[in-house]
């Protein structure tokens, strides 16, 4: 599924569950003592602001340049070099401001799936999908770069934290003559 879908789902489910909560209000019933619940995922983080702002100008591009921004599972492709200031001419017809655009643009761009289409002579595409260009070796091998240091990164964060020294000159000594 992808944005459009998604939030036209999440709409949706709340509506049919504000409907049912004022005529179903059930008391729960008292949890077991020191068991968790099976499936305990961890919270979601809350997205900041800049995060939304970029999460609907992608939704409202997926909507009216499907072919450029398609939406998942399909494969991103390579957009046009300058598609910014195509994109720039449509602001009328997105809704949304030079700076969410921006922040829309940039957040499709950086991540694997959009550095994995960017293949030696894949074909780079406008907004309506015509192919206007072609991804350069140099501009492959960047891409391939950068989906490396990303995967890093994610082992990085995801392994477990080591023990760090205690720092001795931070502190000052409590034995220390005056």
């Amino acid at each position: 599924m992808g944005f459009e879908q998604l939030s036209e789902l999440r709409d949706r489910l709340r509506a049919e569950k504000a409907k049912e909560q004022p005529a179903e209000r059930k008391p729960h019933a008292p949890k077991p003592a020191g068991r968790k619940p099976q499936s305990q995922k961890p919270a979601r983080e809350a997205r900041t602001p800049e995060q939304e702002a970029a999460f609907e100008a992608i939704r409202r591009l997926q909507k009216h340049f499907p072919l450029a921004f398609p939406v998942n599972p399909a494969p991103k492709v390579p957009l046009k070099e300058g598609i910014l200031k195509d994109a720039e001419q449509q602001l009328g017809v997105l809704g949304i401001s030079v700076d969410q655009l921006k922040l829309g643009i940039a957040a499709w761009c950086q991540g694997s799936r959009y550095w994995a289409s960017m293949k030696e002579n894949a074909p780079r595409l406008d907004l309506n999908g015509q192919a206007v260009g072609v991804v350069t070796a140099p501009q492959a091998l960047h891409a391939a770069r950068q989906a490396r240091r990303q995967r890093a990164q994610a082992r990085r964060d995801k392994a477990p934290a080591k023990e760090k020294p205690a720092d001795t000159a931070a502190a000052p000594e409590a034995d220390s003559p005056q």
